[in-house]
């Protein structure tokens, strides 16, 4: 082996090394859908990008409605504080099953339009499913009196597997339906079946096997992918806040071939059930290690404070979990504001005391709101 004298050769050895790792980087963190369309694939890309040195920030339903109004148009709760709407909007599927066949048309639609504004404006769509159960009644909620154990039922060889797959392909008319005027689909990040290791909801710990919820999880990805044809889903997996090591979160993780986000939904710890922020940071920091080990995103995929009734929770709570030095997140998710509810909201509004404090938080460098991004399909 003979000694490299000149220095630019070994410039140019080393700088074509940094270059092959950082292909085969960016080889190994790709989509679990090889036909991905390219928007998607670049949302993916970006969002890892930005994780690096920000985090965007998300509201459910944001643009849908909030506290005292319902479908106004180009309005946030968001927006009328810090003059922007999250860069992360959350919808819901809740309304495509179930329902009188003219009602789930309506209800696609409406999501449909939801989803290319925020398109066409530049932000990201999140897509949570609440999902009804399919072959009882109960709603998504387990109810101990009238729910079914859905998930052995509808899996392959379950006997309303049948009835399963025609939701799904309800579902993927919808993904594909997602297109501009000139044809571009928009991505949107699914997350089916959150909050899976507790047990309100029918697919919970306590009403499937962890076989049965790997076999539902892998067959709807795949059933989304390779018969509906959808090329436009990133596909978010997150439980609830119960786990505190590696393999409690992964107990019901279906592998890494089938998951392209890994996310956790935290209340408890940020302050709903007490502060235990460092606990919070911990469990964070496990999704964001396995994430980074896996190639895949990561994301605090739901949180918040009921009423904000701490005025400065999104500096001293929120924004002091997320900037930890262990943990890198696409974006962090607040739950919505109700239209009704004079307490059920989730994100501020003009002249509530927490205003001052989310201010600080909007113009922090580290938090990103949706005229922050800029090309993030590119």
């Amino acid at each position: 082996m003979h000694k490299v004298k000149d220095v630019k050769t070994v410039l140019l050895l080393s700088f074509m090394m940094l270059f092959f790792v950082a292909d085969v980087i960016g080889q190994k963190r790709r989509l679990i859908d090889k036909k991905a369309t390219k928007e998607t694939k670049a949302l993916f890309r970006n969002l890892f990008k930005l994780s690096a040195k920000h985090t965007l920030f998300g509201h459910q339903h944001a643009t849908e409605y909030g506290h005292g109004w319902k479908g106004d148009e180009g309005r946030s709760d968001v927006k009328s504080v810090v003059g922007t709407h999250p860069a992360v909007i959350g919808i819901d599927l809740s309304g495509l099953s179930g329902l009188p066949e003219d009602q789930i048309k309506k209800n696609a639609a409406f999501l449909k339009q939801n989803v290319l504004d925020t398109y066409k404006r530049g932000g990201v769509t999140t897509v949570a499913w609440h999902f009804s159960n399919p072959v009882s009644g109960g709603g998504f909620y387990w109810k101990d009196s009238i729910s079914l154990p859905a998930v052995r039922y509808i899996i392959p060889g379950g006997k309303n597997h049948e009835d399963y797959k025609k939701i799904l392909s309800t579902v993927g008319d919808w993904a594909k339906s997602l297109r501009t005027s000139d044809g571009t689909l928009a991505p949107v990040i699914f997350r089916p079946f959150h909050e899976l290791d507790g047990d309100w909801f029918w697919w919970g710990k306590s009403h499937c096997t962890e076989q049965e919820f790997k076999d539902l999880w892998r067959f709807t990805i795949s059933y989304l992918r390779d018969s509906c044809n959808v090329h436009n889903f990133i596909y978010a997996f997150s439980p609830d806040n119960t786990f505190t090591t590696e393999s409690e979160y992964l107990e019901r993780y279906p592998g890494n071939e089938w998951v392209d986000m890994l996310g956790t939904d935290n209340y408890g710890d940020m302050g709903r059930d007490g502060y235990k922020l460092d606990l919070a940071a911990e469990k964070l920091g496990i999704v964001s290690n396995i994430a980074a080990r896996s190639s895949k995103l990561a994301a605090f995929t739901e949180t918040g404070l009921e009423s904000v009734a701490n005025p400065n929770w999104w500096t001293e709570a929120l924004l002091k979990v997320i900037k930890r030095d262990s943990i890198r997140i696409a974006y962090v998710l607040v739950w919505r504001n109700d239209a009704t509810s004079p307490t059920h909201y989730y994100a501020p509004f003009p002249d509530h005391p927490s205003v001052p404090d989310f201010l600080k938080f909007y113009n922090d460098p580290y938090t990103l709101f949706e005229s922050d991004l800029k090309q993030i399909y590119k």
